[in-house]
């Protein structure tokens, strides 16, 4: 399981101090961002180089308790499934001890010039693997 923290700003808030629900998807982003890039995938070299996008196929959101601005969100990444060419993501975010929201998230592999799903690298997918929910 890949596990990064980000605080929770005040432009991520409504103007109560309460998290706005799209500031979570963006804060998810960087969470995979991060995820991908410590697996030696930084999203710049995949768009540059290598020339795969990640988009979001399905995504399935439960929200638990809400969060606070100044709250550090603790983001847990679990990969549940791996396709040839779909990834499935479990995600759960928490903060002191308690869990505020949880996602199901299907990303696919996409080749940038065509715009078609495309199969994951190998070196990729033998990254991916170590993460894998048993």
């Amino acid at each position: 399981m890949f596990r990064t923290t980000l605080p929770l700003r005040f432009g991520d808030c409504d103007p109560s101090g309460i998290a706005y629900y799209p500031s979570y998807l963006k804060l998810m982003d960087g969470a995979i961002e991060d995820f991908f890039e410590s697996l030696g995938a930084p999203r710049r070299r995949m768009i540059e180089e290598t020339r795969i996008g990640t988009p979001t196929i399905t995504l399935e959101l439960t929200f638990l308790k809400p969060g606070f601005q100044g709250d550090i969100l603790h983001f847990a990444i679990a990969v549940r499934t791996i396709g040839r060419t779909s990834l499935d993501l479990g995600h759960t975010v928490s903060t002191n001890g308690d869990t505020l929201w949880t996602a199901r998230h299907r990303l696919v592999a996409t080749d940038l010039d065509t715009h078609t799903s495309r199969p994951w690298p190998d070196d990729l997918r033998q990254k991916l693997l170590p993460h894998l929910e048993t």
